[in-house]
């Protein structure tokens, strides 16, 4: 996983660039990537500020708001499986890339598909 750049960097970077440095040229002199000082410049034009933001963090399921329609048919189709279950989702709208997403909600609704 990444780490942001220190505060010193990013300030050190910041000054060269209000110095007259172009941003690629600071970035160079700081051995950092252009991405990287264009992505800074960028949020300090934004926020005014160039404190990084929070990494990672909790994702909400893709299938949470979809509950009552999962539990659903589970009880009303006896054996279905999960790869059934993800035709009648697609056939209402809802894409489901993976099998594990289904199985992941299953598990955090208490349900198994034997229920």
């Amino acid at each position: 996983m990444t780490t942001p750049l220190s505060q010193d960097l990013r300030r050190r970077i910041v000054r060269a660039v209000e110095k007259g440095s172009s941003i690629r040229q600071a970035a160079a002199h700081s051995e950092v990537s252009s991405s990287a000082a264009v992505k800074l410049m960028r949020r300090l034009r934004e926020t005014g500020s160039v404190t990084p933001e929070r990494i990672g963090g909790h994702r909400r399921a893709v299938l949470e708001p979809h509950q009552d329609l999962l539990r659903a048919l589970v009880e009303g189709g006896s054996g279905i499986t999960l790869a059934e279950i993800q035709a009648e989702l697609r056939a209402r709208g809802i894409e489901v890339q993976a099998l594990s997403t289904i199985h992941l909600m299953f598990k955090r609704m208490g349900l198994t598909q034997k229920n």
